[in-house]
């Protein structure tokens, strides 16, 4: 048996040609189009072509960019100033302000800064209280596309048995969450678990956050079982390059499960993609509209 590849990247376009599709009637309610204010502070590499990806594709779904490049140098004072100037901003529905921050600037202050209604990214303690009650609001992009991606592959989840390796606030947690809401049953497995290939070994649906470069092997997986791998892993290749692998061994892993993510080309494309369908749910709510279905 080989498992079916679930196509992140298809996905990820065809949400993004739905959200640019919203922004026309959300135009013509409001006189403007929503708005995605982007933070940097710094030159990470990394971190300047997520953000540059984020600009285009922002830009590509109709909507407004906003980029605010700053010096590593930038004192705390200065960068909280410019959040609280992005949370007065009525053109501004989403703020994501890019992590990780140079040394010096604390990151769950700056996050705590945000104004709850736009925060896109979904890390404010008040958006963390929203997803575990329940209660409407904008929920991380990550575990999110993750969602998407298992709903689209298995449709109802209701009553399916998930494991999550991983009890980070950016995945593990909130898509714990998520799958709960999905009415899964969930286990959260972390490096404290016992017997943690026993634990995988039982579930229908494998989310790895944990961060381990091809930790989880075939054998860990239940025959048929969906793998969502959110591990993204640079290692060492031949000839003195690297690749990146997840957090599962994918080549043992398609021998045995019913479907599986690659890395890159799974999870990933989501990430941006959601960030631009949480701009959207943002911008309706802060009008008083009520959100597109279909997002």
């Amino acid at each position: 048996m080989t498992a079916d590849i679930i196509d992140g990247k298809k996905f990820a376009e065809e949400l993004r040609g739905r959200i640019a599709d919203t922004v026309p009637a959300f135009r013509d309610s409001t006189g403007r189009v929503p708005g995605l204010a982007v933070v940097l502070v710094g030159e990470d590499p990394a971190s300047q072509v997520y953000v540059r990806s984020k600009h285009k594709a922002t830009l590509a779904a109709g909507m407004e960019s906003f980029e605010h490049k700053l010096p590593a140098t930038t004192s705390q004072e200065d960068l909280l100033a410019l959040v609280r100037q992005l949370n007065d901003d009525e053109s501004v529905d989403g703020i994501l302000v890019q992590l990780p921050l140079p040394k010096g600037l604390d990151e769950k202050t700056v996050v705590e800064a945000i104004n709850p209604d736009k925060d896109v990214d979904g890390l404010h303690v008040i958006s963390a209280g929203r997803l575990a009650t329940g209660l409407p609001g904008l929920v991380p992009c990550t575990p999110l596309g993750s969602i998407m991606l298992l709903k689209d592959r298995l449709g109802d989840l209701s009553g399916l048995e998930a494991v999550v390796i991983g009890r980070s606030i950016l995945v593990g947690k909130p898509v714990a969450q998520l799958l709960l809401a999905e009415n899964c049953t969930v286990t959260m497995a972390h490096s404290r678990t016992r017997d943690l290939k026993e634990v995988v070994r039982r579930a229908d649906i494998v989310v790895a956050a944990v961060g381990r470069p091809e930790m989880v092997k075939g054998d860990w997986i239940k025959p048929g079982a969906t793998v969502i791998d959110v591990g993204i892993n640079r290692v060492p290749a031949e000839e003195g390059k690297t690749k990146l692998v997840g957090d599962v061994d994918y080549a043992e892993a398609m021998e045995v499960a019913g479907a599986v993510t690659p890395v890159p080309g799974g999870v990933g494309p989501m990430t941006i993609a959601v960030l631009l369908r949480n701009t959207v749910v943002a911008a309706h709510m802060r009008e008083g509209l009520t959100p597109p279905a279909g997002l």
